[in-house]
């Protein structure tokens, strides 16, 4: 029998792994310009968590779950988002009671939806999102929303469609929910499966059908804004205000719903096509939920978040040739002459690597030649040559493997001259693309 990963899964070596690490690490990194936190939750939670919080309607819950009893006969679920998680962790931490509203948190790991696979989605995939809690003024909804802009933006992604829509308070959604009920009602006989369920759990679900033949009558349905109170009116006029300031462009789609069924007032996309004409859809998607928390047994307070597919903005970096110089380079590669001086090459490895320097190290016996190879194909700047001289000396031979330059120094000697090279890039004067600022640069850029 041939091992393979189950369908809808995928493995990520190499340098897309590179490329993950290096997309995620600037997705932490502007969250916590943005004074965000990380959280951690666990992949399981006990399937009332996304039962209540994300809604019966959905199709999350109504489809996609993978869901099992364990054991000891709890229903237990793989998380399909991450919001209702991180819910339930604000809420039995207490976290609303120890900490300055809002709370801002970010998270990013897997996620897990039974779904068909197609173009940068898989059935466990890797989100990148934030929650910010606590807090209803429009104002936080666009700080959330310029949030995930400038990840998009710093990614290099150009030319970003924003879709934003509100679905109103609780009043505008009831009178909504009416009007869509007695409208469908006499069409609802013609349209899918998918939408007959919907009309008796959501109607505002059946916005969200995707099926061809339903489009016509979906688009002749009444819209949202004709039944939004004054105060969700006045709120989405502010935050498209608040847009406008900052210089973020948007369309608003008065279609768009989400699919999930704790999201009121503002809702938006990210809408982005390759430059080879791939259409990733929405590749960043959130909105704000009121009521959330309290169906999880907390206080009655707000929030909005919004999440981002790792694998589907990978695959756009990728369309574009947007991914950054990501190829493994290794600062050092150690070359034991003989097995006699593995010890003192590890010992020499240690040293090296803990004063921040990449180093690898040839544990087999091969010729020098064999081994100068491997240091080039593994992109080493230097060479460490040590062989029984150099441990009785306590030295060893540094090899510049562009210029051909060598030196026979001791470790700390090495180390020190190793600091003083790497330290010409100027990290201090903001023009090394590593971005770095120790000293140690890991891109050359100066040498």
């Amino acid at each position: 029998m041939e091992v393979k990963n189950v369908k809808g899964t995928h493995d990520i070596i190499g340098e897309e792994a590179n490329a993950y690490t290096s997309v995620e690490s600037l997705m932490k990194t502007v969250a916590e310009l943005y004074a965000y936190h990380e959280v951690r939750p666990p992949v399981l939670e006990h399937s009332e968590v996304f039962i209540r919080g994300v809604g019966e309607s959905s199709d999350v819950v109504r489809k996609e779950m993978y869901d099992f009893l364990d054991k000891g006969g709890r229903s237990l679920t793989l998380r399909p988002e991450f919001t209702a998680g991180i819910m339930r962790l604000v809420v039995q931490n207490k976290l609303y009671a120890t900490n300055e509203l809002p709370i801002k948190l970010y998270y990013l790991g897997p996620v897990f939806r039974y779904e068909r696979p197609q173009l940068g989605r898989y059935r466990q995939f890797n989100q990148f999102g934030v929650e910010s809690i606590g807090h209803a003024s429009p104002t936080n909804d666009v700080d959330v929303i310029a949030l995930a802009y400038t990840i998009l933006e710093s990614l290099g992604l150009e030319n970003l469609t924003l879709k934003i829509n509100t679905l109103g308070d609780e009043e505008s959604r009831n009178s909504y929910r009416d009007a869509l009920k007695k409208y469908f009602a006499s069409h609802i006989d013609n349209m899918c499966e998918d939408c007959k369920s919907r009309f008796e759990l959501n109607p505002l679900r059946i916005l969200d059908c995707k099926v061809e033949e339903d489009r016509p009558i979906i688009n002749k349905a009444p819209r949202i804004k004709d039944y939004l109170s004054s105060s969700s009116k006045e709120r989405f006029v502010k935050v498209l205000s608040l847009l406008d300031t900052i210089g973020i462009k948007y369309e608003i789609d008065e279609s768009l719903v989400r699919g999930l069924d704790y999201y009121s007032e503002t809702v938006f996309e990210f809408h982005y096509q390759s430059q080879n004409g791939n259409n990733y859809g929405a590749i960043g998607a959130g909105g704000h939920y009121s009521n959330l928390m309290k169906e999880l047994g907390g206080p009655e307070y707000p929030g909005i978040g919004f999440s981002l597919g790792v694998e589907r903005i990978v695959s756009v970096l990728k369309d574009d040739n947007l991914l950054p110089d990501i190829s493994s380079k290794l600062d050092l590669y150690v070359m034991p002459m003989c097995e006699c001086v593995h010890g003192f090459a590890e010992s020499v490895a240690c040293e090296l690597r803990a004063s921040g320097y990449v180093t690898d190290m040839c544990y087999d016996q091969t010729k020098l030649g064999n081994m100068f190879k491997r240091a080039t194909n593994k992109n080493a700047k230097y060479a460490v040559i040590i062989g029984e001289d150099e441990m009785k000396t306590n030295k060893l031979v540094l090899k510049d493997l562009e210029t051909q330059e060598q030196k026979t120094l001791s470790v700390e000697e090495a180390i020190e001259f190793l600091d003083n090279e790497f330290d010409e890039c100027h990290c201090e004067d903001h023009e090394c693309e590593c971005g770095c600022h120790d000293g140690h640069c890991s891109c050359h850029k100066g040498e």
